[in-house]
């Protein structure tokens, strides 16, 4: 358990990040939470303002504005006090009313079927796309409720522990936030795999105390060298892997901890690019580098914007031992990640200020969040579980990063085919693909792809999709372009439609009875055997699409409401009124 949190605690601690921050502001939404929340407890049995403060606490570590902070405080009156949105921005304004609103909007997470849950998922990314603070907020509050796991019933905690490591890390991860991913992963770790906690936790103890020792001696050569150049450093340090992440990593190794190098790696902080490279070098001159181990991430930075140089040496004693290489601009980012890129500048002005952090950067190592909001449009009619399976592989999955010839990183889930790079690159790219070339030689289109390839498309003038590239595609957003191409390649009608459109059903004003004739829908056209026309559509609960296996159900206004066979809605209509079930096929 945490220890209590006063609010001058948490006013002291945004002083040392921000001293120009408006105080007037925090301390305000302090006593309306206080007052608002007043009385309530936590299952901990902790007053509710201890939650309040912490989420407030977490955002101020990451050096945000005061109006986060703020928000932070204020962002479960909505939700658990009788006080409305419009109470909020009558008290603190448009922009705080709108940044609380959005998390209330998402809801707290509440296991009543998976509907639900994805429902608050869709939310989430539509509100990440429009202020990415909501997402930041949302962070620092599930940091302070994984911290507080253990009073809830052991199934409860794993669920929550296990959504936040395949949701909320990996979300931390995709906006270069390290230092939270790190945290939250390391929290979650022992309700999801307790058994391998404690056995690495067991293995790692003393490993960990022997190699910061050896750092610890490592640490005045560099130094010495490093002042022998007349090279000034920042900070030299180490920093032990976190729990989670070995764990992660082991799990590629056979968990040998041996073929683990980076358990404690030395940092190097600079304060000049120009710095990074001279130091790379002295490292180098000092001890011999393993083969392949040299990373240049500053040259060729992660989508998510990390940037340091990594070398793995044979240090002294001949231990082998990583050595990371960066400057102090680099590591604030490694560690905040996008929040590091919008500097305290209320003492400017707060309207700049906000019109920066509101608008989305324009570097390309965030245009996936504007990617998601274009995927969610993508796969708008899957089913909740289908949803959460694409989100998982496209978005959420270990990453690959892959290059153009141009140089460009592409940034895919692990596994990934030439074909999802080709659909990643364009739509057009992907339905004329003919072969891949890896590093300058043809593979097969069924070949994973693997970190640091550049791979180039051949294409031809024809569009060539092909039925079986459905089987090759590893992430769902491929797959839904496929599709629908394949839809537009059987009926050239369908060229005329955006390529995300799905088959829609022409209306007409006839109806059928339930009987067993089959309807036929013949890609957008409806065709009934025995009847010229009827009136069809497509639920909008399941909205099937083109292969997926269907049914039909008469309805008194829409003739026939076709479904997915496992649509839920189906199968609770169907139960009462069997008669009206009618079979439906794809043609």
């Amino acid at each position: 358990m945490l220890k209590e949190l006063t609010y001058s605690q948490l006013e002291d601690k945004i002083r040392q990040v921000n001293p120009s921050a408006n105080f007037e502001l925090l301390k305000k939404a302090y006593s309306y939470a206080e007052e608002a929340h007043r009385g309530q407890k936590r299952k901990s049995g902790e007053p509710y303002i201890q939650h309040c403060l912490w989420t407030a606490w977490y955002l101020a570590e990451m050096r945000l504005d005061s109006s986060t902070i703020a928000t932070g405080l204020l962002h479960d009156v909505i939700d658990d006090t009788p006080r409305t949105n419009e109470d909020i921005k009558k008290e603190f304004g448009k922009e705080i009313a709108k940044l609380v609103e959005g998390i209330t909007k998402l809801g707290k997470i509440k296991y009543r079927g998976i509907e639900r849950h994805i429902e608050n998922l869709r939310k989430m990314f539509m509100a990440m796309a429009e202020d990415i603070r909501v997402i930041l907020v949302k962070l620092a509050d599930r940091l302070h409720n994984m911290q507080t796991l253990n009073i809830l019933p052991p199934e409860k905690a794993q669920r929550i522990a296990l959504e936040t490591v395949e949701i909320f890390t990996p979300i931390a991860y995709r906006l270069g936030i390290w230092e939270m991913k790190g945290r939250l992963e390391d929290l979650a770790f022992p309700y999801i795999h307790p058994k391998e906690y404690q056995w690495l936790v067991s293995q790692v103890k003393d490993k960990y105390e022997r190699r910061q020792k050896y750092l610890e001696r490592v640490k005045p050569i560099i130094l010495k060298e490093l002042r022998t150049e007349k090279i000034d450093p920042v900070e030299v340090l180490y920093r032990a892997k976190h729990y989670y992440g070995l764990f992660k990593k082991l799990k590629r190794y056979e968990m040998n901890l041996n073929k683990v190098y980076d358990l404690v790696a030395l940092r190097i902080i600079v304060n000049t690019v120009e710095e990074c490279y001279m130091v790379l070098g002295l490292v180098h001159k000092l001890w011999k580098p393993l083969p392949g181990r040299i990373k240049d991430y500053i040259a060729l930075p992660k989508p998510n914007g990390y940037q340091s140089l990594h070398t793995t040496v044979f240090c002294e004693e001949g231990k082998i031992t990583e050595i990371q290489i960066r400057t102090k601009k680099m590591n604030e980012e490694a560690e905040r990640g996008i929040a590091a890129h919008w500097y305290y500048s209320e003492q400017k002005g707060l309207k700049a200020y906000i019109k920066k952090i509101v608008t989305l950067p324009p570097e390309k190592k965030f245009a996936w969040i504007q990617q998601l909001r274009d995927w969610q449009k993508e796969l708008d009619s899957a089913s909740p579980n289908e949803f959460l399976e694409s989100l998982k592989i496209d978005f959420f999955k270990d990453r690959i990063f892959v290059f153009t010839p141009k140089g460009d990183v592409i940034d895919l889930p692990e596994n990934a085919t030439p074909i999802d790079f080709a659909y990643h690159i364009h739509t057009d790219v992907g339905d004329r693909t003919v072969a891949a070339k890896v590093d300058g030689k043809i593979i097969a289109l069924d070949q994973n792809l693997k970190n640091g390839q550049v791979v180039e498309i051949i294409t031809r003038k024809e569009k060539n999709v092909n039925r079986r590239w459905l089987d090759l595609a590893k992430t769902s957003l491929a797959k839904s372009k496929i599709k629908s191409s394949l839809r537009r390649q059987l009926n050239p009608e369908e060229e005329k439609k955006p390529p995300s459109a799905g088959p829609t059903p022409e209306k007409t004003k006839s109806t059928i009875s339930p009987g067993k004739k089959k309807v036929k829908i013949v890609l957008g056209k409806p065709e009934v055997v025995g009847q010229k026309q009827i009136k069809l559509k497509l639920a909008k609960c399941c909205q099937p699409r083109l292969g997926d296996d269907i049914i039909g159900l008469v309805t008194r206004a829409e003739g026939v409401s076709v479904h997915k066979k496992s649509c839920e809605n189906f199968q609770r209509l169907s139960k009462k009124s069997p008669q009206k079930v009618v079979p439906v096929e794809w043609r």
